[in-house]
Order: structure tokens, then sequence, then C-alpha cells
């Protein structure tokens, strides 16, 4: 008997390697983005997409995990640059009816610090100029690209205000602000070129190969399968390009 399914368990495991499947689990424990940074990405995540009841539990979860309500207002706030005022604003009215929710119950969330001034004297359009350059992975500001010489006035809006207006303030640091802005385009239809780039992006912030790699566990596990599956699609080509 004990023969028998020894020979059945070997029979299986042939039939699957020729198949190309794999007979081992696929990890979906998330080991090394703390719950702080899975949450940026499920919020920017419901944000973008409008799913207002998603949202509000992707919100309370951040909040229990230690985000600040000004950290998760500003998470909100950047939305706007990618999936509009519209949706960003509705964030913004869940974020309050969230924290009225949570007061009621006794729960005191902590403020956190408001951005720092920005100087006065900001060349926004340089500054932009520089950050979009280092998400590009780029020591120095490449020449215009065709987008950018037929369409000046949206190079401009990217620059001076996306990349400098929002990008300056420091609640959030720029590793943050990526996974968010990754973890918004994941949820987006038709916006696989741009969360190509910003995939690539986010490792040139300093996050590694592994984090990365989470993110697609995060999208699978509580955005959804098809979503990340086409991340992971593109994740694989980035990796592979920069791997040359």
């Amino acid at each position: 008997m004990i023969a028998t399914m020894k020979k059945s368990v070997a029979v299986l495991t042939f039939v699957f390697g020729v198949l190309g499947v794999s007979t081992a689990h696929a990890s979906t424990e998330v080991t090394s983005l703390t719950p702080k940074e899975q949450s940026i990405i499920t919020i920017a995540a419901f944000t973008a997409s409008g799913e207002m009841e998603k949202l509000k539990g992707a919100l309370n979860t951040g909040l229990d995990a230690g985000l600040t309500v000004n950290e998760t207002k500003e998470i909100l706030v950047q939305m706007y640059a990618y999936a509009g005022f519209p949706r960003s604003l509705n964030g913004i009215f869940a974020l309050m009816g969230v924290l009225k929710e949570r007061e009621s119950k006794g729960i005191t969330d902590e403020v956190g610090r408001e951005a720092s001034p920005v100087p006065a004297d900001l060349n926004r359009d340089e500054y932009g100029a520089k950050v979009r350059a280092k998400l590009s992975g780029l020591d120095e500001v490449p020449p215009p690209s065709a987008w950018q010489t037929f369409s000046p006035v949206i190079d401009t809006f990217l620059k001076e205000h996306l990349f400098a207006d929002i990008f300056v303030r420091d609640v959030l640091d720029h590793q943050q602000r990526e996974l968010a802005t990754i973890g918004a385009l994941a949820n987006l239809p038709g916006t696989g070129g741009q969360l190509r780039y910003h995939l690539g992006a986010a490792m040139n912030t300093g996050i590694s190969e592994a984090q990365m790699k989470d993110f697609i566990v995060v999208l699978k596990s509580k955005v959804g399968v098809e979503e990340g599956e086409a991340a992971s699609a593109l994740l694989s080509e980035v990796l592979k390009k920069r791997a040359k």
C-alpha cells in the first residue's frame, strides 16, 4: 500500500514537472515590506480605482499599522496626480469618516508632523527635472525627448508640479511616494507603460528586489490576482533589463 502511494506521488511529481507546474507552493508571506509600507500600496491602489469600501478598510489597517494622519492624507493628496481630483477628494472624505468613526471608538491616531516649508526661491523646473532624472536612474538631466518637445506644457506640469510641488513635501520620502505610485498604477487600467517606468523608478530610490517581489505579493493578496499578475509580468521585464 505504502509502495503504491509513493509510486503515485512520484508519477504526479513527474507529470507536474513535464507540464512546468511547480509542486511547491509560492510564498504568500511578506517579509521585507513593513505593515506601513504595505498599507501605502493598498491605500493608493483603492483610492486610484475608487473602491471606497476597500479603501476604508485599507485606511483603518494603515492607521493601525502606525501611519500618521498626515502621512495618510499625503498619500491621498498625491493620488490626484495619478487618478484625478475626484478620486483623491473621495479618498480625503473617506479618511475623514474613518477618523470620526475611530474617534467614536476611543481610538486616538497620531496626527504626525506637517511638511517642512518649501524654500521661497525654489527653482521648481530645475528641482523637478533633477528628481525625474534621479527616478530614471540618471545622474544628469537628459536632453528633451520627442514627447517633451511635442507638448512642452505637460512636461512643465510634470516637472514643476508632480516632481517639485508634490515630491518636495517631506511628509513622505521618495521611496514611500514610489510605493504609492506603483500601487495606484497597478490598479488603474491602461497604465502599463507608466507602471513599468515607476517599477524601475521605485528601485532607483533604493527599494530592493525583495521588496518589489513583496509588492507583487501584496497586490495579489490584497488588491487583485489579475492586477498582481500583470504587475509581476512588468516587474520581470524591469528586473531582466536591470540585470544586463
